[in-house]
């Protein structure tokens, strides 16, 4: 591949880093955006290693150059003989970024030679060109009423109606325009009332459990406020919404901070490098340092305690969140997954995506580290290595598979599209131009959204079509799910037979795997609440090794024993149980990609041809003695089969 600078050409020869068979379904194994590059570095021979910053200035002349991707992948760009002369990486442009640029077009164009990728900046040029505006999306986007309103039905919360009390943003910018409040409560109240709760993130449905259970989210409470009593009033009311009985449930406690979270993932994409200075025998020792598989192991720990309470008893679980959008749509989510199968499938989990993180206003430019705020922390990329534990030890359960896990994965670093390129809603709609219609009312501490060309704000990163191959999707569906596992053969939304009432006007905090009764929901009673108080000085129960499943569902004894609601996955948690994604943080180090399963018959023929071929090179190894006590390795190999 020719490519030219400075009036001088360079023949760029990619270096294919993986073999065949652990390709991942992207459209080319050469797609990085700028925005993925992690960090650049000069190589030559085996000492010399430069790494590369605006500005920089070569000390010799590279044989290759190492892309290292934030997505944990490594790009190898290789030079003929003689190389690239050091002058070639200079800057010339006052922003320092002329090389990085150069460097993106040699990735791009050597893309274009491969036959079989998908232009990446054809998207919205070729592909999307071909499609008038009004192209039907694969999922509802949720940006209309009828959109909520047909979501409403669907999941059959009749004791609920889609409130318009935030159509024009000016409640809260981070919310959608909309959004399920309780049939009763009048759009004037749902105003005053979430004015109460931090950046105005007031308690609303999040998902409607077929048996009659209401999980909310709401953010925490803004104690500073004075509400009056039919404020108060309201609030109960909401957290209420129409149960008896009510778990409030404290989400911080016992998961990793913000600033957790992305210390063990930088310790982690340090770690996955092919170049880490980790010696092997260490290596899973250092591995456990990172945290990072203790963090997942914490979120899928109380997710699956949130199940239960959702599943065990008809109530209102209210997860309550200081921000309500990192950790509550990370549970939310995730108990989802364990109790419907419905968002399991493909289009479900779409949905389930859409609907708790796009919608309700997941900071994902701010998260991944877009905006250079210090506020970066990859919590969606958490909780997507949590779904790939849920499906590795169910995988009948889950219509989707590994590979759509990994598209997806990458797709957050991809700014093809809105879905994971702003932080709200409200910047998302200003960027497409949806809002022209009306004069916006900004919310104070939010800022203009940035502005940007580069992105079609009639696609979403749903439109899997525009970026893959048909040969690529079909690598998105899970040949091991069972079809029994579907949505018609799960309970019917007419009997819950399964669930029984609490008892009446019982108030919960779950907190420490344990429940502890409440006096009263909100810090503006005359009485003293638990909740007025910062969660940190709160008296903790003893934290119980066993989960609340083990516990007999943690509940009451006069409540009466309570069977495994059916639909129902209880994820394992302990030791082994959490693995490494290897498929995804090794993809720099092909040679452990070896022995994953493959996802077509002529990537587990190959795989079975390596192993033989590693038996054949190891059987001489073995001593005449031993040798004659063991079996054929070409016999065992014929009667495995």
């Amino acid at each position: 591949m020719w490519w030219g600078g400075r009036g001088q050409s360079f023949n760029v020869t990619p270096q294919k880093e993986e073999p065949e068979m652990g390709e991942t379904p992207l459209s080319s194994e050469y797609d990085f955006s700028l925005a993925n590059i992690g960090r650049l570095e000069a190589v030559n021979g085996l000492s010399r290693v430069q790494l590369l910053r605006p500005g920089s200035l070569l000390k010799f002349i590279p044989e290759e150059i190492l892309i290292h991707g934030q997505d944990f992948r490594l790009l190898r760009v290789g030079f003929e003989a003689g190389g690239l002369e050091p002058q070639a990486f200079q800057s010339e442009t006052k922003d320092g970024m002329s090389f990085l640029l150069q460097v993106t077009m040699a990735i791009v164009q050597a893309r274009a030679q491969n036959s079989q990728a998908q232009q990446y900046a054809g998207i919205t040029l070729s592909k999307a060109g071909q499609s008038s505006g009004s192209r039907k999306p694969p999922i509802p986007l949720l940006e209309t009423s009828e959109d909520w309103e047909i979501e409403r039905k669907k999941q059959g919360a009749r004791g609920w109606r889609v409130s318009t009390v935030n159509e024009r943003f000016d409640v809260a910018t981070s919310l959608p325009r909309y959004f399920w409040v309780p049939n009763r409560t009048l759009d004037s109240e749902v105003r005053r009332a979430f004015g109460h709760f931090h950046q105005s993130r007031g308690p609303r449905l999040s998902w409607h459990h077929p048996g009659g259970s209401d999980l909310l989210r709401c953010g925490g409470f803004y104690t500073a406020s004075d509400p009056n009593k039919d404020d108060i009033r309201v609030v109960e009311s909401m957290f209420q919404a129409g149960h008896s009985d009510i778990v409030l449930v404290d989400t911080m406690d016992e998961l990793p901070s913000l600033a957790d979270v992305q210390l063990a993932h930088l310790r982690l994409r340090a770690l996955c490098l092919p170049d880490s200075s980790v010696a092997e025998d260490k290596w899973l020792s250092a591995l456990d340092g990172t945290r990072w598989l203790d963090y997942v192991r914490s979120c899928l720990r109380k997710a699956s305690d949130i199940s239960v309470l959702v599943t065990s008893r008809v109530r209102s679980v209210v997860l309550q969140e200081r921000g309500d959008r990192d950790f509550n749509g990370l549970l939310s989510s995730l108990v989802q997954l364990l109790s419907a199968p419905e968002a399991r499938t493909l289009l479900g989990f779409q949905s389930l995506v859409q609907r708790e993180w796009v919608a309700a206003g997941h900071p994902f430019l701010t998260r991944l580290g877009g905006t250079g705020a210090s506020e970066e922390a990859p919590v969606f990329l958490l909780f997507l290595d949590c779904v790939w534990q849920l499906l590795q030890q169910s995988p009948a359960e889950f219509e989707f598979s590994e590979f759509f896990l990994l598209a997806l994965h990458d797709s957050v670093r991809v700014p093809d599209t809105l879905t994971f390129l702003r932080d709200t809603p409200w910047e998302r709609g200003k960027q497409s131009g949806q809002f022209n219609t009306y004069t916006q009312v900004y919310t104070a501490g939010y800022s203009q959204p940035p502005a940007g060309n580069s992105v079609n704000p009639q696609l979403s990163v749903w439109d899997w079509d525009l970026r893959y191959s048909k040969e690529q999707i079909l690598q998105f569906h899970n040949l091991g799910y069972d079809p029994e596992h579907c949505p018609d053969s799960w309970l019917p939304r007419q009997q819950p037979s399964f669930m029984v009432p609490g008892p009446p006007s019982s108030v919960w905090l779950f907190s420490r795997g344990a429940l502890t009764p409440l006096n009263q929901l909100c810090p503006w009673r005359d009485s003293p609440s638990l909740l007025a108080v910062s969660s940190r000085w709160l008296p903790r129960p003893a934290i119980s090794s066993e989960s609340l499943a083990d516990q007999e569902w943690g509940l009451p004894s006069h409540w009466g024993a309570c069977p495994l609601p059916p639909g129902l996955l209880l994820p394992g948690y302990l030791g082994p149980q959490i693995r490494l994604w290897r498929r995804c943080y090794l993809r720099g180090r092909p040679e452990v990609q070896m022995g994953l399963s493959a996802p077509t018959i002529s990537g587990l023929q190959a795989e079975l041809a390596h192993l033989q071929e590693l038996l054949r090179k190891w059987t001489p190894r073995i001593s005449p003695e031993d040798h004659s006590k063991k079996r054929n390795p070409n016999t065992i190999m014929s009667q495995s089969r």
